[in-house]
């Protein structure tokens, strides 16, 4: 059966709360001292440059997966969802119907100056890394692998977190201890690592195997560690299915994989402005959007 989408949102404005910070995907709002107002819009961010083109009810989904995984998953590390129903803090119509099923309130944290990313398979700018130099991140992996290649066991590979128009860089778990501490840095990998763990055992019942994905962490005013942003989404992992994967080439993918394999064929440097999208690839990846979510929560 056919998604029905609602109006797309690819920049939300609300009159009740302010705007403290736009980023790729998501608009913030202060509701308070203690906690924030977040919507998913439908942006698209393809190689950390933003597209022109929405992907009609991609924060829908990316609200949904994360809110599914924060509950699967917070006996392992408390998250930043606070309970509190938007529909609460707004209270102009116009501003309930766009944060509809796309927002959440959340604690307001400081947020910690890396990307924990976790990677269970050879792909990406990790197979990139690898060719050039046998390392990812500064762990070495054993020679001959192919692209895609599941790893012996999945790895610890953190990377700066970039700015809208900026490119996150890969970097080693010894800058990771220099930014924020030894003791820290190791409670952020265990977690990450624990995290991947849980979720792909899941995942890959459901018939998708998680290749990779990234966390983003949050401290608290007492200093406790808090999963914050989103988890195990499309936009934050690569999801590919179960009975096509093989080595040895770019497996097909429920995630925005599909977009950066469009955007390949084309003349860009990957720099702003992005390039229109055609409407098929828009409405392929709206689909398979909704697929990873239908596959995950039934």
């Amino acid at each position: 059966m056919r998604t029905i989408h609602p109006k797309p949102v690819f920049k939300s404005q609300l009159k009740g709360l302010e705007l403290i910070q736009r980023g790729k995907v998501r608009d913030i709002y202060r509701v308070d001292s203690a906690s924030l107002l977040i919507i998913a819009s439908d942006r698209l961010s393809a190689f950390d440059v933003v597209l022109p083109n929405p992907i009609p009810g991609k924060g829908i989904v990316l609200t949904a997966i994360s809110n599914f995984w924060f509950n699967q998953l917070r006996d392992i590390i408390p998250n930043h969802l606070t309970g509190i129903d938007p529909k609460n803090i707004l209270i102009d119509p116009d501003d309930r119907a766009i944060a509809k099923d796309r927002s959440t309130i959340v604690q307001s944290l400081q947020p910690l100056p890396v990307e924990a990313v976790v990677r269970g398979y050879l792909i990406g700018s990790g197979w990139k890394d690898y060719c050039a130099t046998r390392f990812v991140s500064g762990v070495e992996l054993p020679q001959g692998l192919e692209l895609a290649d599941k790893l012996k066991e999945p790895i610890f590979t953190p990377s700066t977190k970039a700015k809208a128009g900026e490119h996150d860089q890969n970097i080693t778990y010894s800058e990771v201890i220099s930014l924020i501490g030894a003791e820290l840095a190791e409670k952020l990998k265990i977690i990450s690592l624990t995290l991947y763990e849980q979720a792909s055992y899941y995942a890959r019942a459901h018939g998708i195997i998680i290749a990779d994905t990234k966390f983003e962490f949050g401290l608290n005013e007492d200093g406790e560690l808090i999963l914050i942003d989103e988890i195990f989404t499309p936009d934050s992992s690569r999801f590919w299915p179960v009975e096509s994967y093989k080595p040895g080439r770019s497996p097909d993918s429920f995630d925005k994989q599909y977009v950066r394999d469009y955007l390949e064929t084309l003349d860009w440097d990957k720099k702003t402005p992005g390039p229109n999208l055609p409407d098929v690839v828009i409405s392929r990846t709206s689909e398979k959007y909704y697929e990873v979510l239908n596959k995950l929560t039934t």
